[in-house]
């Protein structure tokens, strides 16, 4: 779950339009796609607001998509055409960093893996359960066939919420 340095330099730019706005940054992706690239945003509300019910709206959203295309215009940090979207992390959040992995004890995580972790016909890549634990360092995970993996969170390629009803 380390950022790349491109996503380092991205919400060193961008987190003070965002908080400018009044909510919080959940997280940044980036996705050079050819000659037209995508940089999501994600946003969430403050700690406050969340403990009250609040969620992200559409002009939060808006408010955000302007104030960090201004930012954009001015630094140009991205070669090329870009698509910039803004959005809440939903349900189904994904999850950039260790304290947001924490807030989710007990719930089911979907885990993308640089490498493979496990021996035989465990090792695996994608790794989905229940977060159970989580220290300084890593992670564990107990899948529903009741494996456990102990998950590295720099060996973490992509992490998200799975949504349960």
């Amino acid at each position: 779950m380390k950022p790349s340095s491109k996503i380092a330099e991205l919400t060193e730019l961008i987190a003070p339009a965002v908080a400018a706005c009044g909510v919080d940054l959940w997280g940044i992706e980036f996705m050079p796609q050819g000659r037209k690239s995508l940089l999501r945003i994600y946003i969430e509300t403050l700690p406050e607001a969340r403990a009250n019910g609040e969620h992200v709206t559409i002009e939060d959203c808006s408010a955000v998509n302007h104030q960090v295309s201004g930012v954009l215009d001015v630094h140009d940090p991205i070669a090329g055409e870009y698509v910039l979207e803004v959005s809440s992390p939903g349900f189904d959040r994904p999850l950039f960093s260790r304290e947001q992995v924490a807030e989710y004890v007990g719930e089911i995580v979907n885990l993308r893996l640089i490498h493979a972790i496990g021996a035989g016909d465990a090792k695996r890549r994608k790794v989905v359960g229940r977060l159970v634990e989580v220290g300084t360092d890593t992670m564990k995970v107990v899948t529903e066939d009741k494996l456990e993996f102990d998950v590295v969170f720099d060996s973490v390629d992509k992490a998200h919420l799975v949504y349960e009803d």
